[in-house]
């Protein structure tokens, strides 16, 4: 051996770099869902904003309770229609641009709802609002399967969902101030101020997307070589093949039967989310109180989602626990029906904010898992659209039955039975073999 080899060889080794994969998998999350929350936080705010603005502006404008409960249920028909194109692009085109794109028009869309005048002006803005911001959730939703393999989906998607409850119990007191202390500010009514204030965060955050998110592990400059080599293993392991024929999800019986599960799921979130400002003023509580109240059930519902999605991922089991939060949530529908009491009208709508938050995480666990790569592409936002189907139905069905009883009563057992009909249903699908249609 020559004596350059021989120096060679005695020459200090640097350590082979080890990468962990839960360590990397971390070190995306820290990374990409602190962003992705805040965005969908703001994006759910100007969703269901009007909630709070009707406290006013039904008045105002003079809009009946079947009326509100129709328009506010609008959002859902563009969004619904459109969450499957939006997803089939995303994937093509990238994460980056067409996330910031949504994020953009729909924040001047919702701005644009503060100079409505009439029924009509409010169901076209309410439209578009859901066309510009379909694919959003489902688009993110997909977007994390590019970087969290299944066994911390759960915990990582809770981190990404709780934006739901979290939106909720920040903006409502958000929301009450604004209306309170802006009203007549210029001329303008409190209600037109808080849609031109909480849009502007949505335009604002859509231009940082496009400096901040990678469109998929492979452009994160983030992560060194050997740290995406470990994230592609990880995800390899439970990724099911890209067929490349995405639109087949159309067809599928499994994406049908699970949009029906989560049809039940969402139809108690949103006929809860537009109409719990209502529903806790007809107590007799004024503007600023109700909606300090209004943010109970959620912040109570978000730390049972975070503590719902560790126990799922701990146990590695999804279908018991999103079965089990729908009957939960179906207990407090069916109780806050019946409470004798504002207190105990409280507790039980706290509980039903909790059973229906906590389902969504540990659901779209088993549903991207059950999918795979290829079929969740369009599936996933397929799922959301007939889920959300249910958007546009809650909260008109709340307000029928509210227009024609002048109660709650019978509008919250009516919203009861979708999340207890979505346990029996996800129970059923586990049973399932799924396989083409």
């Amino acid at each position: 051996m020559s004596e350059a080899a021989l120096a060679a060889a005695r020459k200090p080794q640097a350590p082979r770099e080890v990468f962990d994969a839960d360590r990397v998998v971390a070190k995306a999350a820290r990374r990409l869902v602190p962003f992705l929350v805040t965005a969908f936080i703001v994006a759910y705010l100007d969703r269901v904003n009007i909630g709070f603005a009707a406290l006013t502006m039904n008045g105002e404008l003079g809009f009946t309770p079947e009326f509100f409960g129709w328009g506010a249920g609008v959002f859902f028909i563009g969004y619904c229609l459109f969450e499957a194109p939006s997803n089939y692009i995303m994937h093509r085109v990238g994460a980056r641009m067409w996330i910031a794109r949504i994020m953009v028009s729909w924040g001047l869309v919702s701005a644009l709802t503060a100079f409505i005048w009439n029924e009509a002006s409010f169901v076209v803005l309410r439209l578009l609002l859901g066309v510009m911001e379909a694919g959003f959730a489902p688009g993110v939703i997909l977007y994390l399967t590019y970087w969290i393999p299944a066994a911390q989906r759960a915990r990582v998607l809770a981190g990404f969902l709780i934006a739901v409850p979290v939106s909720s119990a920040i903006g409502s007191p958000i929301s009450g101030l604004i209306l309170a202390t802006m009203d007549g500010v210029g001329g303008i009514s409190g209600w037109r101020w808080l849609f031109l204030m909480e849009a502007l965060p949505s335009v604002i955050l859509g231009i940082v997307c496009v400096f901040y998110l990678p469109d998929g592990p492979e452009s994160a400059k983030w992560l060194t070589s050997g740290e995406k080599a470990s994230l592609r293993a990880a995800l390899k392991n439970d990724a099911g093949r890209d067929h490349g024929d995405h639109w087949r999800a159309l067809t599928d019986k499994r994406v049908l039967i699970l949009g029906v599960a989560y049809f039940g799921i969402v139809l108690a979130l949103y006929g809860l989310s537009f109409w719990l400002p209502q529903i806790i003023k007809a107590f007799g509580f004024g503007v600023i109180a109700t909606s300090l109240l209004a943010s109970i059930p959620y912040i109570c519902a978000a730390l049972a989602m975070w503590a719902w999605s560790r126990s799922s991922d701990r146990r590695r089991e999804t279908v018991g626990h999103t079965a089990l939060a729908g009957v939960i949530g179906a207990i407090g529908l069916a109780c806050a029906a019946y409470a004798p009491t504002p207190l105990l009208s409280m507790i039980a709508l706290s509980v039903a904010a909790i059973g229906a938050v906590a389902a969504l995480p540990t659901f779209w666990s088993f549903t991207t898992l059950a999918l795979g790569t290829g079929d969740a592409v369009v599936g996933v936002a397929v799922i959301n659209s007939i889920g959300n189907i249910s958007g546009f139905a809650g909260p008109y069905l709340v307000g029928l039955i509210k227009g024609a009883t002048g109660e709650f009563t019978d509008a919250l057992l009516a919203l009861a039975l979708g999340p207890l009909v979505t346990a029996l249903l996800i129970r059923r699908i586990a049973r399932i073999r799924f396989s083409r249609a």
